[in-house]
């Protein structure tokens, strides 16, 4: 889309997500015992299979097919002392086949398997294996399949929201209300941002929902201000992202006297992907959550050294699953790839921040805050470099 449809108030709704990506380096650890999963010979090589889309009739799952195998490969490589016997297996994007595939993978030896991408063929795989006590790490970020042996790496939207939440109320901004789009993600969003508003003691300023077309937002708009003034609330958190309504919402609540001028705009996605959105003027000074950019850069440098090319967006949490496997068999117990190794408090040390699996089948990330100045990335609160307790 460029800019100038951006812009334009009849511009086009296109629905569609913008994902993150992050990544890790090796952390050493100590091992809690016990729990679900294989035990391991830590003399010998790892089987682990690799589950991606590769196969389906979608062209753009070959790509991410062959960066997640990709950046798997490079995070084998950069362990020290640890072998790593990598099988990749095709699912097509379907359940049927990752279910097919998680079978054949165990059938033949593996251990743990990383992957798949998507929701349903995650499930599938896991549900195929639990009872051969074989652990998922899957590169899905719903958390409606995480539990029992399946865990997400993918960035959550309740690890997301807790974040910005936090620094919210930490900078004077404690009664947020909620604008998210009537279908399954912005829903998941909208309940995200009511649970970290009660979970960091934030006013819940109630929530606004808006029919998932370019109608039902400009139909909202009025709601919207309506109930902001209302009920006095000084953020609205949006659940939408740049490929959807957000561009939309950005440009008609300013021109309504909502503005970011007069209350606190706050993201649940990445307000910089496109790069064009970072010239639209309702975006400016606004709140969302990201990697360390630093990070960040230096993983996609790494990558291009190695294969010509950027990664996928998502190609990193591949290197995130090969990486925490690497860290915890390093530490020479057999019961490496159980849950409770696993989900160990200390998380794992990455590339592109920290994170940690949670017992959940959830995750936690490390990430900065970010704004837009000038229509430049700012950072204004730097990802944190460790855990500490329960949380942040």
């Amino acid at each position: 889309m460029s800019l100038l449809s951006f812009l334009k108030p009849a511009r086009r709704f296109v629905k569609g997500a913008v994902l993150g990506a992050t990544t890790l380096a090796l952390a050493s650890c100590d091992l809690p015992t016990g729990n679900s999963g294989q035990t391991i010979s830590t003399s010998a090589p790892v089987p682990v299979a690799l589950l991606v889309p590769a196969g389906s009739n979608n062209a753009g799952d070959a790509l991410l097919a062959q960066s997640l195998e990709n950046a798997a490969r490079l995070a084998i490589a950069d362990l020290d002392g640890v072998q790593i016997d990598l099988r990749v297996y095709a699912t097509a994007g379907d359940p049927a086949t990752a279910q097919a595939s998680a079978i054949k993978a165990v059938d033949e030896g593996a251990k743990i398997i990383l992957g798949p991408v998507f929701g349903e063929a995650a499930n599938a795989a896991a549900t195929a294996v639990a009872a051969r006590n074989v652990n998922v790490l899957s590169f899905s970020n719903n958390t409606t399949i995480a539990g029992g042996n399946l865990f997400v790496l993918g960035p959550t939207f309740g690890n997301t929201a807790e974040r910005l939440v936090a620094y919210a109320r930490a900078n004077d901004k404690t009664n947020i209300m909620s604008v998210y789009s009537e279908n399954s993600s912005g829903q998941l969003g909208n309940q995200a941002i009511g649970a970290a508003i009660a979970a960091k003691g934030a006013d819940n300023a109630g929530a606004v929902g808006y029919q998932f077309s370019q109608e039902g937002v400009i139909a909202a708009v009025s709601q919207i201000k309506l109930s902001a003034e209302q009920s006095g609330a000084d953020a609205l958190f949006f659940t939408s992202n740049t490929s959807g309504a957000l561009p939309l919402l950005t440009q008609l609540l300013p021109e309504s006297g909502l503005g970011p001028d007069t209350i606190q705009y706050m993201g649940l996605t990445r307000w910089d992907i496109p790069a064009q959105t970072l010239e639209l003027p309702g975006v400016q000074g606004s709140w969302f959550a990201m990697p360390d950019p630093a990070l960040t850069q230096q993983f996609q440098n790494r990558y291009a050294q190695t294969y010509g090319g950027l990664p996928h967006p998502i190609g990193g949490l591949a290197y995130d699953g090969i990486a925490a496997i690497g860290a915890l068999v390093k530490a020479g117990k057999k019961d490496a790839l159980t849950t409770n190794a696993l989900t160990q408090g200390a998380g794992f040390q990455g590339v592109n921040g920290i994170f940690r699996l949670l017992s959940d089948g959830t995750n936690e990330r490390g990430m900065a805050v970010a704004t837009i100045r000038d229509k430049k990335v700012v950072i204004i609160d730097p990802a944190p470099t460790r855990f500490g307790g329960a949380g942040f």
